[in-house]
Formats: C-alpha cells, structure tokens, sequence
C-alpha cells in the first residue's frame, strides 16, 4: 500500500552506504556524502549553518573536527534523518543525542494511545501506522478488512506492508493496476534507502522486487462512470466489487525520539463515490 511508475532496478551502491560500512567511516566523508545527496556546494551550506567553505572542506576531508554543536547544525541544514544524526555524532566521537525508545515502553504511552485513536478515527477508511521498515505497528478494522482472506502465513506479526501488498498471495493479486502500483511503492523505497542507510531495508526491496507480476496485471477497466483522479489510485477487487483508493501519509513534527521520527501514518481514502459508499458498510 504506502506514493508514479519507475523501473525496478536497485538502488546503486554509492545512494546509501550500509549500516556496517558508517561505522568505520569518519564524519567528515559522511557529511559529503549527505551534502552531495542534498546537491549542495560547500559555500551554500557554510552560509547557511553560520560557517566558512574553507571550514566545510576541512571537516569534509578530515583535517578538522567539527564540534557537537557545528555536526548538528550541518545535519539540520542538510535535512539528515534523526537516526543518521546519531551516525554522525558517533562518527565525531560524540554521544549520541537523540534517543531510540521502544515503541512498548511506557515512556511512548501517550503516542501509542494518541495513533491507535487516530487510526481509529478514520474508519471505515483503511488507516495503518508503519515504522521506517514498513513493519505494521498499528491497523484499524479496515485495513483488516481489506486483508481479508489473505493467508494466515503472511499475517504473522511482524506484519510488513510492502510485503502483505506485492506478495503474490497477498493483495497483488487483486491489484488491478498493480504494474503502476508496484512501480510507485519500489520508487519510494528507493527514495527511502537513498536517505536511511538501512541493509534491512535493502534486503526488503531486493525481495519485493524480485516477486513475480502476474501477467493480467494490467491497467484497470474503466468504471462505469468516468472519474478524474487526482492522485494514482490503488484499484483492488474485494469482494466481487472494484475499490480506488488514493494513499496519504503523515509524519510526526519536529520529533525527539528515533522511534516517533521514523513512524507514519497511512490512509486508504476512497478515489471515487462509488468505494466511498461501499466503504460505510464495512463495519455496520
């Protein structure tokens, strides 16, 4: 489930280091890699963070440490993820600053009560919250719904969305457009690894993407009355009836806590009047 058609190619290797290879690197390669990632010159990003390009260059190649303060202030202007934000103080010699809470612990209550009425909220739509790797940490009864008779071997938790969605026994199948659909969720993820220097997340995209497309994965048969889309619709059949649903995420603001930053929020809206009516009967 989770925003247009691309090719299937990996990710090249230069995007996204792994997890393992951060860990030997100094600050200063990776705070190029993630200003040429950002296209950003040396003297573009010193003006913004209040510093010199002659500084940037020494950080850059090694022959100045930067300090706490000035690794932060690069990350934020360079708009790192708060995960690699830690990378890059740990690669400094510093502390990491932000912390990474379970998601169960009783610290993080209040966010787990805050999304599970969220989701809540939204029904009959399909609403979902996903961490950083697509793993289902929350669904309300219509994503339930929709996952409807899918087998029970690929709804054992950890549910993963981009899994339940392309896998050939999971919704593929009833995708109607899923060549598009397809295309859109491994374009995102390519976007996602390109920014989260994630090996699982690479490990995921290499088996979503390497499932088979059913050859009547095509385009959708036009409905009956005309509809003008404002956004590419997931169509699936669910139940004899053909469903469009157009997908919307959303992040929380200026989080502090690793977990909270990587979680978000999807909902299945319906694209047209006819899944919108049909929708209102899912849960009387």
């Amino acid at each position: 489930m989770t925003t247009a058609p691309s090719e299937t190619t990996a990710p090249s290797e230069t995007t996204a280091p792994s997890e393992t290879a951060s860990r030997t690197e100094g600050v200063g390669p990776l705070l190029r890699a993630w200003r040429q990632r950002r296209r950003v010159s040396q003297l573009e990003l010193a003006l913004r963070a209040g510093s010199s390009a002659r500084h940037i260059s020494f950080v850059e190649t090694g022959r100045s440490r930067p300090s706490e303060e000035m690794v932060l202030r690069l990350a934020e202007h360079l708009d790192v993820p708060m995960r690699e934000r830690n990378a890059l103080l740990l690669a400094a010699g510093y502390a990491p600053r932000y912390p990474e809470t379970p998601l169960d612990d009783p610290a993080l209550e209040v966010v787990r009560t805050g999304i599970e009425r969220l989701i809540g909220g939204f029904e009959p739509y399909p609403a979902l919250v996903v961490d950083a790797g697509y793993d289902v940490v929350a669904a309300n009864r219509g994503v339930l719904a929709l996952f409807d008779g899918i087998p029970e071997t690929l709804l054992t938790p950890p549910l993963n969305a981009v899994r339940l969605t392309l896998h050939p026994r999971g919704l593929a199948p009833r995708i109607r457009n899923l060549r598009e659909w397809r295309g859109h969720l491994l374009e995102q993820m390519r976007r996602n690894i390109a920014l989260r220097r994630s090996d699982r997340l690479r490990a995921l995209y290499d088996e979503v993407a390497a499932y088979p497309v059913p050859d009547t994965a095509g385009h959708p048969e036009e409905p009956a009355e005309p509809v003008a889309y404002f956004a590419l619709p997931m169509v699936v059949e669910h139940r004899g009836r053909t469903l469009s649903f157009v997908s919307s995420i959303a992040t929380f603001n200026t989080p502090m806590d690793v977990t909270v930053a990587e979680l978000a929020v999807e909902t299945l809206l319906p694209a047209d009047p006819a899944t919108a009516a049909y929708l209102q009967t899912w849960l009387d």
